[in-house]
């Protein structure tokens, strides 16, 4: 199973809160309590979000976190890069033009320069997609995302898997 890790996923739904918030900022608490992210884990990614420059930070009594642009102006690339590292599915796909880590097969393998087609196909795709369409209240697949052989809608998962977040 391909899968990013917790705290990419907690990001996308912090910054996703901030979207929502229409340029207001929102305290660590309040993000972890109306997004259901444990206040250690939500502050942990506030940080690092902070450090990659899609959040910015307020002091004072009405201080808080809020993002750095527009959510029309932040992709899914940009953010899961600044909290995963560059998009790649395997160790080999992490390399390009670099040789690559350790791998007994580099010398024989058939697949590899495949790889970077992958990565570079899921990278567009991420980056066709911003913040903006994930506030959305309907989940509906982007216009700009039907070329790509993907269904035309997207429906949501059933409450009962998606559980609360800790």
């Amino acid at each position: 199973m391909l899968r990013m890790s917790k705290m990419t996923d907690y990001g996308i739904v912090l910054m996703t809160e901030l979207a929502r918030a229409d340029g207001e900022t929102r305290t660590t608490r309040e993000l972890a309590a109306r997004t259901h992210v444990a206040l250690p884990s939500a502050s942990k990614v506030l940080k690092g979000l902070l450090q990659a420059g899609l959040v910015v930070s307020h002091r004072g009594a009405s201080g808080g976190y809020g993002l750095a642009r527009p959510a029309e102006a932040i992709s899914l690339a940009e953010l899961v890069s600044a909290l995963e590292g560059p998009v790649s599915l395997t160790e080999c796909g992490q390399h390009q033009g670099k040789p690559a880590g350790p791998c007994e097969l580099e010398s024989v393998c058939q697949v590899r320069g495949h790889w970077r087609l992958i990565n570079q196909a899921i990278q567009e795709a991420l980056g066709k997609l911003t913040l903006a369409d994930l506030r959305a209240p309907a989940p509906r697949m982007p216009e700009r995302l039907v070329g790509l052989g993907l269904p035309t809608s997207v429906s949501a998962p059933p409450p009962s898997a998606t559980g609360v977040r800790s």
